[in-house]
């Protein structure tokens, strides 16, 4: 957990200072910030869904293969 809370910082921090340099501004650097973060958490939810749809499809050719049936690529 005390990885997940540091990497959370990090990437607090880093928005901040990438927007505040691009921009000047404070304000905006400090919006961005607290809503990237959750928009990228909202992202990563569903890539790991549709990584869990390719693992199954790949789990279930290898099931097939090895069942001796023939599998089209």
């Amino acid at each position: 957990m005390l990885k997940t809370l540091t990497f959370g910082i990090t990437h607090f921090c880093v928005a901040f200072v990438v927007v505040w340099l691009l921009t000047g501004d404070l304000l905006v650097s400090s919006l961005v910030a607290m809503v990237e973060p959750a928009v990228n958490t909202v992202a990563y939810y569903f890539h790991e869904k549709a990584w869990e749809k390719v693992k199954e499809k790949k789990q279930a050719k290898e099931r097939k293969s090895r069942s001796g049936q023939w599998v089209a690529a």
